[in-house]
């Protein structure tokens, strides 16, 4: 999938504001929390593999 960040950051809003509706604030304030912890686990992923791949190199 690509575009161009400001179709990425629209549709990623609209995203946001769909989900918002649906819950409560509890509720939204964990699913935020959890996205937060999966988006920083995947950037230690990230990171890790590019530490690995130039050892390799």
């Amino acid at each position: 999938m690509k575009m161009n960040p400001c179709e990425l950051t629209a549709s990623i809003t609209a995203a946001a504001n769909a989900v918002a509706c649906k819950l409560s604030d509890d509720e939204l304030a964990l699913l935020a929390a959890v996205l937060v912890q999966l988006g920083d686990t995947l950037a230690t992923i990230a990171t890790q593999r590019a530490i690995c791949e130039n050892i390799k190199s």
